[in-house]
This record gives C-alpha cells, sequence and structure tokens, in this order.
C-alpha cells in the first residue's frame, strides 16, 4: 500500500483543479485573489498558491463565518474580516463537523461573486469496498447500510456518497461544477509500483464517473453566484 508520499501527489487533480480556479480569479480581474483555508491548521492547501491573501482555520466542531481564522504571520481574524474569497479551501472538514448543511452555508458566504468553494470529503463508496476487498464483509454491510457511512469506532462522524455531496452543496446555494475522486487506487495499490506512474493514473482518471464512486476522496468545486 502508497501512503506518505503518495498522500501528496495523489492529490495532483486536486492541486490542478484549485490552480485553474485561482486563474480564472485573476482572469476575472481580481489580481490577489484571496484563498481561505477552512478547517486547514496551518493552511497547508492555501500557502503554496501565491500571490493572494492566505488564512487557515482550526479544525472545529462548528463552523461559521465568524470563525477565527490564521492568516500570514499567525494573525488570527474571522473570516467575516477577510471579506469575499476568490477560493474557499475545507477539505477533510465535512466529516467531522456537527452539522454540515451550516458548514457548506459559511463557506458560501465567505465565497466572492462567482468564487469557488472546493470540498474534499471521505467516500463512503471506498469504504465500503476497502472493507470488502481485506474479508471484512460484516463490516463492510454495515458501514453501507449506515445511514451515514461509518461505524462503531470511527474516527469521522460520516461519509459522502457522490449525490449526497453534490445535493449537500446545491442546498446551499452552490452551482456544482466539478465532482472528481481523489486517490483513485492509491490506498489499496500494492508495493512496487513507481510514485510517478500512479500520481499520472490518478490525474488521469480522477474525472472519469467509474474510478471518481470509488475514489477515497470525493473532491467537489462548486461557484457562488454572481
Amino acid at each position: 500500500m502508497k501512503t506518505d508520499t503518495v498522500a501528496a501527489r495523489g492529490s495532483g487533480a486536486v492541486r490542478r483543479v484549485l490552480e485553474a480556479e485561482l486563474k480564472a480569479a485573476r482572469a476575472r480581474g481580481v489580481t490577489q485573489p484571496s484563498v481561505v483555508d477552512v478547517g486547514g491548521g496551518s493552511g497547508g492547501w492555501a500557502v503554496p498558491f501565491p500571490p493572494g491573501r492566505h488564512a487557515g482555520s482550526e479544525p472545529a466542531q462548528e463552523v461559521a463565518p465568524s470563525l477565527p481564522g490564521r492568516a500570514e504571520g499567525g494573525r488570527g481574524e474571522a473570516l467575516e474580516q477577510l471579506g469575499v474569497a476568490g477560493l474557499v479551501l475545507a477539505h477533510g472538514l465535512l466529516e467531522v463537523v456537527d452539522d454540515p448543511a451550516d458548514v457548506v452555508r459559511a463557506l458560501a458566504t465567505a465565497a466572492a461573486p462567482g468564487g469557488a468553494v472546493s470540498v474534499l470529503v471521505a467516500n463512503r463508496n471506498a469504504a465500503v469496498l476497502h472493507r470488502a476487498l481485506a474479508g471484512r464483509l460484516g463490516e463492510a454491510r454495515q458501514l453501507f447500510e449506515s445511514a451515514d457511512g461509518i461505524t462503531p469506532g470511527d474516527t469521522v462522524l460520516r461519509r459522502f456518497d457522490p449525490e449526497g455531496l453534490r445535493a449537500l452543496l446545491v442546498a446551499a446555494g452552490l452551482e456544482v461544477t466539478l465532482l472528481q475522486g481523489d486517490r483513485i487506487i492509491a490506498d489499496i495499490v500494492p508495493g512496487g509500483v513507481r510514485d510517478d506512474e500512479l500520481a499520472d493514473f490518478e490525474l488521469a482518471t480522477a474525472g472519469v464517473s467509474a474510478f471518481r464512486d470509488i475514489a477515497g476522496r470525493l473532491h467537489a468545486v462548486s461557484h457562488a453566484a454572481r
């Protein structure tokens, strides 16, 4: 199983999309689009995207527009004080908050007109499949039948499938423009596979629905109304 290095390389499809969104923001006349990384701790996703203003916020059970953030230099600011953002990131967040619908509405509020909201979540289908392939059929069946896609002792509160994630974003008034997979096979490929070959495969298959639906994570990009 590939782990550490591919955890970053496996996100190549995600990063490619985020770079395109920032390019589109600049094409709309925003010279330095703000990037807000909600739940991102040190802002690991946002910081590599210069130029622009970046902020990260610590993971929390409740996220709202007034959630304290971490901007450059470590100065705390509220999301509402950052103004509207060209790109709002919520990666690995919706699985652990108490009310994901409230969080998504907050993300939509933080985005500028036409701005993008990028959400990366654990995929329910992948969790079921991986357990089944490991011979843990009882656990796989339990997870499959669970309303939230979890089993007792899980470290997350829920997992998503593509339809449920899309519905959550649309309900917040966002227009879903992309739904792709991340870590398509990175969590199950055997050792001996070269990292560059695996990264190329992940990039090539991320947008294909058959592969997306069994990916370890689902990546959705949606846009606020103009």
